[in-house]
């Protein structure tokens, strides 16, 4: 994988590296999807309305380990990240999802909603927002 953040020469922002739509490999997007405060984070940004910052996020780990979540989540196509001033916006790469593996979030997120009405989720409230803003 490249450097996962760059600073341009000139000093702009800072950019967050993510793999191209041909780079997405299933096998990473199930990876990514397999633990439950990642599965968490997606609902969340699933049912978010556009972008969502990290701070939104309240979940069971500590800061560092939900940035590591999040990397993964990035590195592996499931989400974009990207910096407004000093928060770092989150959102769903689903257009990419749907365009490589047709119906897969949707199936996993309806999946993970039924496991957690039921209560048979851990994953449940891994990564509840306080607030989808």
């Amino acid at each position: 994988m490249p450097s996962a953040t760059s600073t341009p020469a000139e000093g702009g922002p800072r950019v967050l590296a993510h793999p191209s739509r041909d780079a997405i490999r299933l096998e990473d997007v199930l990876h990514a999807l397999a633990d439950p405060v990642r599965l968490g984070i997606v609902r969340v940004l699933a049912d978010a309305e556009g972008e969502c910052s990290c701070s939104v996020f309240d979940a069971p780990v500590s800061k560092s380990t939900l940035t590591h979540h999040f990397r993964v989540l990035r590195e592996h196509g499931v989400i974009t990240q990207t910096y407004r001033g000093t928060a770092k916006m989150n959102a769903l790469r689903r257009d990419d999802l749907a365009e490589l593996f047709p119906g897969l979030l949707d199936t996993v997120l309806a999946a993970a909603r039924r496991q957690a009405a039921a209560g048979l989720s851990a994953g449940a409230a891994a990564a509840g927002a306080t607030s989808p803003s």
